[in-house]
């Protein structure tokens, strides 16, 4: 992982050098009187970075060892915690709701001299 920069791989730093020198390059574009010509250069960046992210550089030579898989085995039982939780907060949001919108407006007396 020697070319990791900022923990991401150099394809990511690839791309966003890429949109940010195509936003650049557009807002240069459009403060003259060819606005149109922003058009491709967007398309440019649109098409190098469909190639770069369907077209990945394969690793040249495969890795020595195999990588250690993390297995989280509280999957399922976090997600029914989650479902549980969200049910009970949606059932409360909507016990709720009436008691928010049929709250009484009492009329008030009219004043006569």
């Amino acid at each position: 992982m020697a070319n990791n920069v900022l923990d991401v791989g150099t394809g990511v730093i690839v791309i966003a050098v890429v949109w940010i020198a195509a936003l650049l390059f557009g807002m240069m574009l459009l403060r003259t009187s060819a606005k149109l010509t922003v058009i491709p250069v967007f398309l440019l960046a649109l098409i190098i970075t469909l190639t770069l992210v369907f077209f990945p550089r394969s690793p040249e030579t495969p890795p020595p060892f195999k990588e250690i898989e993390i297995v989280d085995t509280l999957f399922i039982g976090r997600y029914v915690l989650l479902a549980i939780v969200s049910v009970t907060f949606l059932v409360a949001l909507f016990m709720l709701i009436p008691f928010h919108f049929l709250e009484p407006i009492y009329a008030k007396d009219l004043k006569t001299h």
